[in-house]
């Protein structure tokens, strides 16, 4: 499998861009390419806010961003949170994974999806009007990167808690190697971001540097928390689960860069 193939991939698992379809898909051994796509998608949204916001103002292009973000993943990640919540309300692992499985959406979904929207706009709206451009450019990329990596140490921990579904192939073939490479190309990307604060002095480099170390530490808690969450109650990891990690270290994210930048 080549590079370009395993970045297609996990751009195809992620996403809803239309991809060349793949004979040989391998979704385990695409997992060094998250972060990439999570980037990319993170720096593809920062340039719809900004230009949003130079046409429409701040409240516009928050919304713009969150409707760029719904078209491009199918709401894929939105669709595990609310099952996951949905799934709270099961009295036993059984009865979880079923209401899990079901397509309606119950009172727990539609509240998580409704808060997880209201407080993403929120961010976005305080991170479009008080942050210039520099700022954007570099904490969307890297929150949306780490909500991507974050995903994996959970599949690889906890094993597949139904015999069919749509993450069964990720959980199954990753390794420890993948994870850690997957970590590594993410440390890059959170290194390289934090260079560029370089550029706007002693100042903006701190800043940027305690904007993504808090981008990290806050997306790695919360995927742990995830974790137990998902080893108690459902005794494993499904592809909700995975979705639902996504949103949650990408809210955990925005809340611990903006309020690091707010501070300063």
């Amino acid at each position: 499998m080549t590079l370009l193939g395993s970045f297609l991939d996990a751009a195809a698992f992620l996403t809803r861009v239309p991809v060349p379809r793949r004979t040989d898909f391998d979704l385990a051994r695409a997992a060094w390419a998250f972060p990439v796509v999570g980037g990319l998608l993170g720096l593809l949204l920062a340039g719809v806010g900004l230009v949003g916001r130079e046409w429409w103002g701040a409240w516009v292009a928050a919304v713009l961003v969150l409707i760029a973000e719904v078209v491009l993943t199918g709401a894929l990640h939105l669709d595990g949170l609310a099952d996951c919540a949905d799934g709270c309300g099961g009295n036993d692992r059984t009865a979880r994974l079923q209401i899990m499985k079901d397509h309606s959406v119950g009172v727990y979904g539609v509240a998580a999806i409704v808060l997880d929207l209201l407080l993403k706009l929120a961010l976005l709206l305080e991170l479009l009007t008080g942050g210039p451009v520099w700022l954007v450019l570099v904490l969307m990329p890297v929150a949306w990167a780490t909500s991507r990596v974050a995903l994996l140490p959970l599949a690889a921990w906890l094993p597949y808690a139904r015999t069919e579904g749509t993450g069964r192939s990720l959980v199954q073939g990753l390794t420890p190697g993948r994870v850690a490479v997957a970590l590594v190309v993410a440390a890059g990307i959170l290194a390289a971001t934090t260079s560029a604060g370089a550029m706007y002095g002693d100042a903006g480099f701190v800043v940027v540097a305690l904007a993504v170390l808090g981008v990290a530490a806050s997306g790695g808690l919360t995927a742990l928390a995830v974790t137990w969450w998902a080893h108690r109650r459902l005794g494993g990891v499904t592809g909700d689960v995975l979705g639902a990690t996504v949103e949650l270290t990408l809210l955990a994210g925005l809340l611990a860069s903006l309020a690091i930048f707010s501070a300063h």
